[in-house]
């Protein structure tokens, strides 16, 4: 017998009518008519080449091969039924998941420990894998489910990527407490052009906007030293004079001295949440971008 050929519908009428033994009375159950009960049954025992049922007195009487597959066939169908519900509904109890997200290490720094801590709670068995994807690959990434999320800045302008504001933060400079520079409140720009600074970028080259702004001016800035990671710059940081032009909230997190930049016109950081259009209804997906969304807003209020 090939499945492919068998409108598995059939078998919801077959369990119908041996639960009701009338033709009428299962194709109420289920909405259809009596006409296309009796035809759905026709090509049941076309299939099986047995009748399946015999009419009685009684009603429709199943057949010995009737009686034999109707265990099989009903365990089947609450297998469907169960798949179809777990589909609509997630019971992040109970769900035995794992979420792939691609981020920076500094969004990893601020963003999952306190994600793995609600989850650990809330959803026991759910797991978290992160990574950092290409920018330019994550449409590809996301609409072929190798990842769940990028959490980026809004510069992805695909259209079938949903997005929305995850964190914001600005930029300041800052520096090891005892650093020659930490004694003042303030900082002027050349005290800022002097100083010896780090420079974060996933890219090989190219410039930030602290430099595109210093650019304009046909100013220049002092990088010694530059890295695609922040949490490298905190062990540089703390031994040497250096300084980093870095997310305040940085700062804070690792106890750096910091003031604010000398430089007007420097725009927000902002951190986007972006999934594909495809997952949007997806309970599971829905749920972990809630969880996401709650965790950076207790984060921006503390």
């Amino acid at each position: 017998m090939n499945l492919s050929n068998i409108d598995l519908n059939l078998f919801i009428v077959f369990d119908a009518i041996y639960t009701e033994g009338n033709l009428t009375r299962a194709g109420q159950i289920i909405g259809i008519t009596q006409p296309a009960a009796s035809n759905a049954l026709a090509r049941l025992r076309d299939t099986f080449n047995d009748p399946l049922f015999i009419r009685t007195a009684q009603g429709m009487t199943p057949t010995p091969l009737a009686q034999n597959i109707i265990a099989p066939v009903r365990s089947a169908l609450q297998l469907l039924r169960g798949s179809v519900h777990d589909s609509r509904v997630f019971d992040p109890s109970q769900a035995n998941k794992t979420f792939r997200l691609s981020m920076t290490d500094l969004i990893e720094d601020i963003l999952l420990p306190a994600t793995f801590q609600r989850l650990h709670k809330t959803a026991p068995n759910v797991r978290i894998e992160s990574l950092l994807a290409r920018r330019r690959e994550t449409a590809k990434e996301l609409a072929a489910g190798h990842l769940d999320f990028a959490i980026d800045i809004p510069l992805n302008s695909d259209p079938q990527l949903l997005h929305t504001k995850l964190l914001e933060d600005r930029y300041v400079c800052a520096m090891r407490k005892g650093h020659p520079l930490s004694a003042h409140k303030k900082i002027s720009l050349q005290h800022y052009l002097n100083a010896q600074h780090i420079q974060i970028s996933s890219r090989r080259s190219g410039l930030g906007p602290v430099d595109l702004a210093l650019g304009k001016m046909g100013l220049q800035r002092n990088v010694v030293l530059r890295s695609q990671h922040y949490l490298m710059a905190h062990t540089v940081l703390q031994s040497t004079d250096l300084t980093i032009t870095a997310p305040a909230r940085f700062a804070e997190r690792h106890q750096l001295h910091s003031v604010e930049l000398p430089i007007s016109g420097i725009a927000p950081i902002e951190s986007h949440l972006f999934w594909h259009a495809s997952a949007d209804q997806d309970p599971a997906n829905r749920w972990m971008r809630e969880q996401l969304l709650l965790i950076a807003q207790q984060i921006s209020t503390t």
